[in-house]
């Protein structure tokens, strides 16, 4: 907190600051570095029971949940201060000490205790999307002795939202097409644990993660592809924690290597005009930024114009940080901003490669009257339709 500089660089590229929110990044680190200050002689003297509350004074509680863990704030910092972690901590403290958060969250958590899903659907359907698919789960290639590449984490959007469900199959045709042996979780599968973790309920999704864990390493899985860039994070960078090593692929990554190697041939040309919007989870918290964009390149005909914001100057679509399940009482919506960005390069299409994304910019799109004239569609949509 020390060695912010106060340049607001932060501030310029934060999607909350920047639609009328209350939080500013730099605002934040200095208001936190103050209340340390202030509390330098409780805290020297070993009296943490004295120490004052974080919030109450400039640090409201709608700075804390205006955030979208976009971590734009971060990418930008000269002195790499981390401004996300530290949200976290506090909402954790809101969270599990002292039960105070939105009130729309309390129907989320309940929902992922019962369901183990932020939706409130039964865990009886979470693979009903599939059910005409014929697709194995892994319980029935354990029994049978087979082998996969990779387990395909469907996640909750999935497996439940009707529009991203169009999105699990169109991968799954990819897959088939490349000859990638797969298998899913089907009814064993649950939530990573992501949303629970930022919005603060780190309990609930500590048992999650713990949970999948021991369901991927009872089945020995090695390789994990999943279509949502949450899942991927959390999987990849957070399960390690608890004993989950697992290698793991975002679908555009898979995408794109079949494409290399010649296991995909998209052949069939549309002539459309393409901007990508790249998610935080994909490109700032994972730096990938170059397979999406490849697997694009690859479709025949069509022409990519890239929004002005992009690669790690994009802007979040406002779904991160749990954000995807509030309100915004405040300000400008964030999504409405980014769908404005993608518009303004008049592409007919706006790829996406997350779930969390499309349903974010598909409401943006809505909002301004376009849906006639603009889709978005996932990468991997675009490459099964482009592929015999």
């Amino acid at each position: 907190m020390y060695a912010c500089t106060e340049c607001g660089r932060c501030q310029d590229v934060c999607p909350a600051h920047n639609t009328g929110k209350p939080l500013s990044p730099k605002a934040l680190i200095i208001d936190l570095k103050d209340v340390l200050y202030q509390n330098k002689a409780l805290i020297l003297a070993g009296k943490k029971d004295e120490v004052g509350p974080i919030l109450g004074g400039k640090i409201s509680d709608d700075v804390i949940w205006s955030c979208t863990s976009c971590r734009a704030c971060e990418a930008a910092c000269p002195v790499f201060i981390e401004h996300t972690d530290k949200i976290y901590e506090v909402r954790r403290n809101m969270v599990l000490m002292e039960s105070r958060f939105p009130a729309e969250l309390q129907t989320v958590f309940k929902n992922i205790e019962n369901n183990f899903s932020p939706w409130a659907m039964s865990p009886d359907e979470r693979d009903k999307w599939a059910e005409d698919l014929k697709i194995k789960t892994m319980a029935e290639v354990a029994s049978s002795g087979e082998a996969v590449d990779y387990l395909f984490w469907v996640g909750c959007a999935g497996s439940f939202d009707d529009r991203n469900k169009k999105v699990s199959r169109a991968l799954v045709s990819v897959m088939r097409k490349a000859g990638v042996r797969f298998a899913i979780l089907g009814k064993e599968e649950k939530c990573t644990g992501d949303p629970a973790r930022r919005m603060g309920n780190e309990y609930l999704a500590q048992s999650l993660i713990q949970e999948n864990v021991n369901a991927l390493n009872n089945y020995g899985v090695k390789k994990v592809v999943t279509a949502c860039p949450h899942c991927f994070n959390a999987i990849k960078n957070e399960w390690k924690d608890f004993g989950g090593t697992f290698e793991v692929v975002h679908h555009t990554q898979l995408i794109a290597q079949l494409i290399k190697d010649g296991k995909i041939k998209p052949s069939k040309g549309t002539e459309e005009k393409i901007t990508y919007h790249d998610s935080c989870y994909i490109g700032r918290w994972n730096d990938e930024y170059q397979a999406p964009r490849s697997i694009l390149n690859s479709l025949p005909m069509v022409k990519i114009t890239e929004m002005e914001k992009n690669s790690s100057n994009a802007m979040c679509c406002g779904a991160g940080g749990g954000r995807m399940w509030m309100e915004e009482h405040i300000g400008t919506r964030v999504n409405v901003k980014r769908t404005e960005q993608a518009l303004a390069t008049n592409a007919t299409v706006i790829a996406s490669n997350c779930p969390f994304c499309m349903t974010m910019i598909t409401d943006g799109i809505k909002t301004k009257d376009m849906a006639e004239k603009v889709r978005i569609v996932d990468v991997a949509e675009l490459v099964d339709q482009a592929t015999i």
